[in-house]
């Protein structure tokens, strides 16, 4: 391993593990200030919040570095021995922690896995790396209107296209951004927020987002994010209401040219009944860059409706126009429209969605900047039963940059669970993507097969 290599792997290590440290210490002072019940548990109601498991996967790859000629196929083994501790309830069935939920039913509570990986590759063994991904989510609220949230997100790969983990993505959806050397990446997000609530539905937050990203190929470079976003909504009555919505962001990059953001957005909503309501905003952005990038603003209004159908199926539409003007050159306009389609119900779940106009593609792989961008994705999964799922998706991404890059990129993917015994669980994906691209020697396609096992206590 490259002495590079090794010190963005340890410091990413070591910065995730001080503020894992310093959450476990301030959550445990709170549970032992205003829990006596805790102090008073027993031992065994302690560990079992621990859960340890391991997970062997296989994976054939029928193009692992995604280019268009001289194909590289290779079979990948990756071995990952994990633990999660958790003050979330566990599934009467399989014995695991239920997912963190948006809001907090207790008082406080903490959601922590970690997850190392051991990969292996059969032909490419320059390829072999250490990963390791983790995930925290606690939260405390000292009475009912006020609530602390801290979430972080630390993963360290080589996937050529990663997981989107923002709030608003659907399961599946991944970031525009590709790489296709297989190089390893790291990326840390910490997000720290407080909400206070001083109405039925008049919430005020304010969020922050610290992420780092380093990427060990030479085509790619590293990036530094900081993020600030302070939000109020006001519910004037029972139809009317208005958001605001504001952020800074300030973004460093090892070769490209940094850049301040100031974003801005207005909101108002007209409630026609508990079910269904309609707005109008209005989304401005100015990003400042330094030589010799060029500078630019966007100007976006919309409409919109939301509508609940059933107490499981809901739906969302929202166009409108958007303009972007840089300092130098001319202007970049379109239609802007964002629609989506979830159903939540028993045994079935799925969504669909449909986004188009722009993205702004930073902090990535490739930092494709301002893109003009067109997204379909579809995701359903199934209970066949207490131990059996199954589900699939398809996707289709048109991604415009400048006029040398364009590209057309659909996939499709099928996947099952079986939980064989209550502390063994299999599942298989098999999936192919595709991309088209203006450029030939950008055009891949790549068949996967991901069969994992995996052992939980």
């Amino acid at each position: 391993m490259e002495k590079r290599e090794q010190s963005t792997f340890v410091s990413s290590v070591s910065l995730w593990l001080i503020k894992i440290s310093w959450v476990v210490f301030l959550l445990s002072s709170l549970m032992i200030s205003w829990s006596p019940a805790i102090v008073q548990a027993e031992m065994k109601d302690i560990f079992s919040r621990f859960q340890p498991y391991i997970t062997a996967e296989g994976e054939y790859n029928d193009n692992i570095n995604l280019t268009a000629r001289n194909r590289i196929e290779d079979f990948i083994t990756i071995i990952s021995p994990g633990i999660r501790f958790s003050t979330l309830p566990r599934a009467e069935t399989t014995g695991q922690f239920l997912a963190p939920s948006a809001t907090a039913e207790d008082r406080f509570g903490l959601d922590l896995d970690y997850r190392l990986g051991l990969v292996f590759y059969a032909k490419e063994e320059d390829n072999n790396f250490i990963g390791h991904s983790g995930t925290l989510s606690a939260w405390y609220s000292p009475d009912q209107r006020l609530t602390f949230r801290v979430r972080d997100i630390l993963e360290r790969s080589d996937e050529p296209r990663e997981r989107d983990y923002s709030s608003g993505a659907l399961p599946g959806q991944l970031l525009l951004g590709t790489q296709r050397d297989r190089a390893t990446y790291t990326r840390n997000v910490f997000e720290p927020s407080v909400e206070y609530r001083f109405g039925m539905e008049n919430v005020a937050s304010l969020n922050y987002r610290y992420m780092v990203y380093r990427n060990q190929s030479r085509t790619s470079e590293n990036s530094e994010e900081n993020f600030i976003n302070p939000r109020i909504t006001y519910r004037f009555d029972v139809r009317n209401s208005l958001s605001l919505d504001y952020s800074y962001t300030v973004g460093s990059f090892e070769r490209s040219s940094d850049f301040t953001c100031h974003l801005a957005t207005a909101r108002y909503t007209y409630r026609f009944n508990p079910r269904t309501s309609a707005f109008i905003d209005y989304f401005f952005e100015t990003r400042n860059f330094d030589p010799p990038s060029i500078d630019y603003r966007i100007y976006r209004p919309t409409i919109g409706a939301e509508h609940r159908f059933s107490p499981t199926l809901s739906g969302r539409i929202q166009g409108g126009y958007f303009w972007q003007n840089p300092a130098r050159g001319s202007t970049t306009s379109g239609y802007y429209y964002d629609l989506g389609l979830t159903k939540r119900a028993e045994r079935t779940t799925y969504a669909l969605s449909f986004v188009g106009g722009y993205t702004e593609d930073f902090f990535t792989a490739e930092n494709r900047g301002f893109t003009k961008y067109h997204r379909a994705l579809a995701t359903i999964s199934h209970q066949l039963g207490q131990r059996l799922s199954i589900g699939g998706n398809t996707s289709y991404e048109r991604a415009k940059s400048e006029p040398e890059v364009k590209d057309r990129i659909w996939g499709i993917g099928v996947n099952g669970s079986y939980q064989a015994l209550r502390w063994l669980a299999l599942s298989l994906d098999v999936s192919h993507r595709e991309n088209h691209a203006k450029d030939d020697d950008l055009d891949y396609s790549e068949y996967r097969t991901i069969f994992r096992i995996t052992a939980i206590y």
